[in-house]
């Protein structure tokens, strides 16, 4: 009986020290630093729940930002960034800003300079850096105006601006091979950009890296090359026909050709003036996102329909489904923001606006309408929606679509 009792007894304690060296599972910490913690089998460890999950990115882009001579006078002080602060709420906000920055910034000692061989102020591009532009493009037919050396000048002037990167032009044949990327909130975004030509100033024989020409064949090339490594594909594109409101059939082919190779997104500019976005079908069932030209950014240019341009707003969302996989990357929302370029008497208080927050009262001011009423509300407002329809952003797109999403930006 004794026996019996003690055996009893010596099975109890073990079986207590047993569970007290088995651990919880809810608060068991599994760390790569300690090796000795012997983990339950699998058959004993519940299956980790993943909830379907969600990334956002947004997207901003603006067209040529085209400094005339008149321009840089009414910035002699240095005050370039008060051109930009109506914008700079809406590109501060963006994940990606791009501004396809018409003319070099190549400094002091080329000579500042306007149509037609331009070269602007680098206080001008710390201003659009300033104003919450990351992304800024240099392939335009302009980028050649003062030559190699000037190219150069502006990739050392934007290597001293943190955050900021370059699209378009390239320091070697490696640097241009070399996947352009940009990630955030999980997003992997790639990017090339295009122009149809440097206004007969031929790129170096030694150097055809320099500018990324609109070629058919090395555009595929790097294309298909970039497109594994993106989750979207971005293409920039310089070309198309000035003043015109309808795009070319050059245009359209092109796009055609960029949905063909899996582009996602295409950005436009070179017109001068805005131009419609559409939807454009790909081979594997998708569309690409094509706004076929944003129209002027900022410029000294006197027509009234380059006075209207656009900003593009994109809502990029990737989707995880309860595995943690990828499901889905889509366009989830997109629309065309207009602008207005106002300056006054002597090119004077220059600065851009969104449609909806010009006035009656500003533009009274503009110097459209210094001598008689050339440029009007209504004017501005009917073109916007006859080139943009329902794509037309009548208000602030960060307001619009899911505040909650930009709450804390």
């Amino acid at each position: 009986m004794r026996s019996l009792k003690a055996t009893l007894f010596l099975l109890q304690i073990m079986f207590l020290i047993s569970c007290a060296s088995q651990p919880v599972l809810k608060d068991l910490e599994v760390k790569h630093s300690a090796p000795e913690i012997e983990l339950p089998s699998l058959q004993e460890i519940p299956s980790i729940e993943h909830k379907p999950g969600e990334s956002f990115l947004t997207i901003i882009a603006v067209g040529d930002n085209l400094y005339h001579i008149t321009m840089i006078r009414d910035g002699e002080n240095g005050d370039y960034l008060s051109a930009y602060t109506e914008i700079k709420p809406l590109a501060e906000r963006a994940d990606i800003a791009f501004i396809n920055q018409e003319t070099i910034l190549a400094g002091e000692d080329f000579g500042f300079s306007g149509y037609p061989q331009f070269n602007s102020p680098q206080a001008m591009g710390r201003a659009i850096a300033a104003s919450g532009f990351n992304l800024v493009n240099h392939a335009t037919n302009h980028t050649m105006d003062k030559g190699e050396e000037a190219i150069f000048r502006t990739l050392d002037f934007w290597d001293t601006i943190p955050g900021m990167n370059v699209l378009g032009i390239h320091r070697s044949e490696e640097n241009r091979k070399a996947p352009f990327l940009i990630e955030k909130n999980n997003i992997k975004t790639g990017f090339l950009s295009y122009t149809y030509g440097t206004n007969n100033h031929p790129l170096p024989p030694d150097k055809p890296y320099l500018v990324s020409l609109i070629d058919r064949k090395k555009m595929a090339e790097e294309i298909d090359s970039l497109r594994p490594h993106c989750d979207l594909l971005v293409v920039s594109m310089h070309w198309g026909e000035e003043y015109r409101h309808d795009y070319s059939k050059r245009q359209e082919e092109l796009a055609v050709f960029l949905a063909e190779h899996q582009a996602d997104i295409v950005i436009g500019h070179h017109p001068h003036v805005v131009q419609r976005v559409e939807y454009i079908p790909r081979p594997d069932g998708r569309q690409m996102l094509c706004f076929y030209s944003l129209g002027n950014f900022l410029s000294g240019q006197t027509q009234n329909a380059a006075l209207l341009g656009a900003m593009a707003f994109v809502i990029i969302k990737k989707s995880y489904n309860m595995d943690g996989i990828i499901n889905d990357i889509i366009i989830e929302k997109y629309g065309a923001l207009p602008l207005v370029t106002h300056y006054e008497n002597n090119f004077t208080n220059i600065k851009v606006y969104p449609l909806y927050a010009y006035t009656e009262e500003l533009i009274k001011k503009h110097l459209r309408n210094a001598v008689r009423p050339e440029l009007t509300m209504d004017y501005l407002k009917d073109l916007s929606s006859k080139i943009f329809g329902d794509k037309e952003l009548r208000e602030n797109p960060f307001g619009m679509f899911m505040p909650w999403l930009f709450q804390n930006r």
